[in-house]
């Protein structure tokens, strides 16, 4: 049985420099928290717990100590607070996803009504949004540009994990209303990287293993795709996941790891992968 690893599984840029940070943090002696989970992995939000590195879902109970901020970014409103109350700041917010948020603030204070391409779920989303002053509005789609009021000066900015794809079919949705149409790529290239190596690996290969948290948005993305090619796609947070049983008359598996999935987790598939190739 062969295993081919994708080149570009797992860790993103902003993750990478997200746990790095968070890893230094909670080396320090005084009290630190996450606001929110540093990243979409459960495994690293247990790693840092271990070491003393908790998590909060606002700073009401913090008073002290080292806050630190989380990849996907947080709302103004929490990072003016953890100012207000004199807390270390760690800021781990993606430098591509702080871009979006010094968009959205700057064609707000210029006048212009401002539409997020993303999903108005997902902390980041919520995070850029709060930099505008009003009239922000999040759109997941190009049909969903026609159902928003009549605007003279329309600013656009997407969601750092966005497709282009998606982001062009608002821009041209925003193009045929008239008016002024502004419009800033904020998408970082790591996620379609990821997607296009995906769609490549899963055409070649019998089974697929797809890995990272069941609550990260890419990795979740990552599994449909390889599942509408590959129907024999596994989506696993663990290497104790593996069961033996979906390796019956596979010659070739394919590997990838979402954005979130750190290398050792990666690691210890591939070794997992290893001893069922050996007993087969």
């Amino acid at each position: 049985m062969k295993v081919i690893l994708a080149k570009r599984a797992g860790f993103c840029f902003g993750v990478k420099r997200a746990t790095q940070m968070a890893f230094e943090a909670a080396g320090k002696d005084q009290k630190t928290f996450t606001l929110g989970p540093i990243i979409h992995s459960p495994q690293v939000v247990n790693k840092l717990e271990e070491m003393g590195v908790g998590v909060v879902k606002d700073l009401s109970g913090v008073s002290n100590g080292t806050v630190i901020i989380r990849s996907h970014g947080v709302l103004a409103s929490e990072m003016d607070e953890a100012h207000q109350k004199q807390l270390e700041v760690v800021d781990a917010t993606c430098p591509f996803v702080k871009k979006a948020q010094e968009h959205v603030q700057y064609l707000s204070e210029a006048g212009y009504d401002v539409l997020v391409v993303g999903d108005a779920d997902h902390p980041e989303v919520q995070g850029i949004v709060s930099y505008g002053k009003e009239k922000v509005y999040v759109v997941a789609s190009g049909d969903q540009v026609k159902q928003l009021p009549k605007m003279g000066k329309m600013g656009v900015v997407a969601q750092t994990t966005q497709s282009f794809d998606n982001l062009k079919s608002v821009v041209t949705e925003c193009l045929r209303r008239g008016g002024e149409v502004r419009v800033y790529n904020t998408i970082c290239d790591a996620t379609a990287v990821r997607q296009q190596e995906a769609t490549e690996l899963a055409q070649q290969v019998d089974c697929m293993i797809v890995i990272g948290g069941f609550n990260s948005a890419n990795t979740r993305r990552l599994a449909e795709i390889c599942t509408e090619i590959q129907p024999r796609t596994y989506h696993i947070e663990t290497a104790a996941e593996i069961d033996c049983s979906w390796f019956q008359g596979v010659d070739t598996v394919g590997v990838t790891a979402g954005a979130s999935t750190p290398k050792w987790i990666i690691d210890e598939v591939m070794n997992r992968l290893e001893q069922v190739k050996n007993s087969h």
